[in-house]
């Protein structure tokens, strides 16, 4: 769902990982017609990113129980 949201409303991606200045300067971008894609790939990156580092933490978290 945030990969959707990524692409059509990049701005709020942002908001949604907990990053609302980027949300905000990401919004700055999207007014314009030719920011629009360049939001939208730095929200796809941001989201892709944000799950990455979830999943990181949860192995991390798995790793140090093991012991």
């Amino acid at each position: 769902m945030r990969y959707f949201i990524a692409v059509v409303l990049p701005w709020l991606s942002f908001f949604t990982i907990g990053k609302p200045i980027s949300g905000i300067i990401c919004l700055i971008l999207q007014i314009t017609l030719i920011g629009w894609p360049i939001a939208a790939l730095w929200a796809l990156f941001a989201v892709q990113n944000f799950h990455a580092d979830r999943r990181n933490a949860e192995l991390m978290d798995a790793l140090r129980r093991d012991k």
